[in-house]
């Protein structure tokens, strides 16, 4: 289809009698048209999509593409990648399609929606905006609310957004309202709620009657502990989406909190006949309430679940929570018991054990951990640390030690009690035996980046005397093994400034507190700043940290140093 449009434009033949076989070298290049590489080229490609060789098809296209630059060609060399399986090669087709038809939108989403799929959701974000200058439904609010179900650091994408914001003619009305959702999302996903709803007023200002505004709206007053605030915007969410679950689940949540259990379970009894009630959607219920500390509703939609043969290990662990809440703990015990699978498996002992010790049953406890470890010999590690762990919470050091030299006896090497033993000789203060553990794990894994990064860090930031070459070497090793790891991005960055290198540093923890925004990190980060002149940015970071949480002894102990940090 292509080769009909492009030979229009072929060359003349030459006149007769020139047959001298060096003329073509002094011809001028073909500019438009087919010659016969082009030809050959676009025939191959035709042929090979036809054959089912869609990726020899798609580079075909491409190659076409470059030396024709036609937006036909880039879109079918895409749309032969993508039934290639070929991701490299549908992102190169659609970065050229985009490049050769700017006014088109389908580039874009296609580009947007591979930036998805392997999780870059900055580029993702690029995409949409693009998109949403040219007027396109971007849906922004949308792909925030998928970075954040998906884990991704906020900061940067509220920078991306914030950037499209302050240049007041770069998007539409309503697209704009969508970028100011779509930030108030992600200033509530790194808990700034003065920020969040702030861009939700001017959301509601371009955008009053989507759904998606009210979600936010009832989620961020439920956050803030506004719970008829959050009721209201329930119920006008509800009035525009009858049949969105998460506006009933809001508007239950909110009448709980509000202590209309009664209304919350008229509520809930609704979304159950509607969808049939399936275990699926009384177990997220179920949750509901026994996050709002009312077990006895929880109790009630589990029931129907409780003459069934197959039972699921997260439906026991919700019986146990239930029947525990309300004080029932041989029952809830018994449930916790039943779960069997890896990932419930931990989760359902310590749950069962610190159950026991709350009920003052401290002995039964043990007992029921050293059953377990018997029963469960491929756990016995993880169980006896379990142990060790509930022992040092109530102050056992003496049996806490005991119990883990006991572990050490049996498997000498096992490098997870050598770690936990290492990390409860550094609070001790005990670095000469943390660090002998730690080596100990080396020597076997010389490889396993805890160990690398632990000891590194360790021996940085307790700056002892003669050790920052060691440091570095420990945590540099960390990073060649998983330099997308934020601990070892925050430990390599301090490392570095210990060595009086803050401009090294500074990429590395800007890097690290993107990732992992704790307040430790913050404290290293703002830091580096100060000392690079930076102070009013550090002065920012540290003011976010004290707003997110009441412990953060790091954050303290900067400002015990640096008293004009204070924000």
């Amino acid at each position: 289809m292509f080769a009909a449009a492009l030979l229009s434009g072929c060359q003349a033949t030459p006149p007769a009698g020139t047959a001298d076989k060096n003329l073509l070298a002094s011809a001028p290049p073909v500019t438009r048209g087919l010659d016969a590489r082009g030809l050959t080229t676009l025939l191959t490609a035709e042929m090979a999509g036809q054959r089912g060789r869609f990726r020899d098809a798609a580079r075909g296209f491409l190659d076409a593409a470059e030396r024709y630059p036609e937006p036909a060609l880039a879109e079918r060399a895409a749309f032969a990648a993508r039934f290639g399986e070929s991701p490299e090669l549908l992102q190169t087709a659609a970065m050229r399609w985009q490049a050769l038809d700017r006014q088109s939108a389908a580039p874009g989403r296609l580009l947007a929606a591979l930036a998805v799929e392997r999780g870059d959701w900055p580029d993702a974000l690029t995409q949409r905006l693009a998109l949403a200058a040219q007027g396109d439904d971007a849906r922004l609010a949308a792909l925030a609310g998928q970075a954040i179900a998906q884990g991704a650091p906020p900061a940067p994408l509220i920078e991306q957004l914030s950037a499209a914001l302050d240049d007041d003619g770069r998007l539409p009305p309503a697209n704009r309202g969508d970028a100011h959702l779509a930030a108030a999302l992600l200033e509530k996903a790194r808990n700034n709620t003065v920020a969040a709803r702030s861009h939700l007023a001017r959301a509601r200002a371009l955008i009053a009657d989507t759904p998606a505004l009210w979600h936010t709206q009832a989620q961020l007053a439920l956050d803030s502990g506004n719970e008829r605030e959050a009721r209201r915007a329930a119920r006008r969410g509800l009035k525009l989406a009858p049949n969105d679950a998460r506006f009933s689940l809001l508007l239950a949540q909110a009448e709980t909190r509000l202590g209309n259990v009664a209304a919350a379970e008229t509520q809930t009894d609704a979304l159950l006949k509607r969808h049939s009630g399936g275990p699926e959607l009384r177990r997220a219920l179920a949750r509901l309430y026994l996050e709002e500390n009312q077990p006895a509703a929880a109790r009630r939609l589990l029931q129907p679940l409780t003459g069934r043969d197959d039972l699921a290990d997260q439906d026991y662990f919700l019986l146990g929570a239930a029947d525990q809440a309300t004080g029932n703990v041989d029952s809830a015990l018994l449930y916790y018991r039943q779960i069997t699978g890896d990932d419930a498996f931990l989760p359902a002992r310590a749950a069962a054990a610190r159950m026991l010790i709350d009920a003052g049953r401290s002995a039964d406890a043990r007992s029921f951990l050293h059953a377990q470890r018997q029963r469960f010999r491929l756990h016995y590690n993880e169980l006896l640390m379990l142990e060790v762990e509930l022992l040092d919470e109530r102050g056992r050091t003496d049996a806490a030690d005991a119990l883990l030299a006991q572990g050490l006896t049996r498997t000498p090497n096992a490098a997870r009690l050598l770690y936990l033993r290492a990390m409860r000789d550094w609070r001790a203060g005990d670095i000469a035996g943390m660090e002998r553990d730690l080596q100990r794990v080396l020597e076997r894994e010389p490889d396993n980046v805890m160990a690398l990064n632990a000891l590194g860090y360790t021996l940085a930031d307790e700056q002892v005397p003669g050790r920052l070459d060691d440091a570095r070497q420990l945590v540099e090793r960390a990073y060649e093994l998983e330099p997308d790891n934020a601990a070892v991005q925050d430990s390599l960055g301090w490392v570095y400034f210990r060595r009086e290198q803050p401009e090294k540093a500074l990429p590395l923890l800007e890097q690290a507190y993107r990732g992992m925004p704790d307040q430790e990190v913050a404290a290293h980060l703002a830091e580096v700043l100060h000392a690079l002149g930076h102070s009013a940015r550090a002065r920012r970071i540290i003011a976010r940290a004290l707003a997110t949480g009441e412990h953060h002894p790091a954050i303290d102990d900067l400002l015990e140093r640096h008293p004009e940090l204070a924000p």
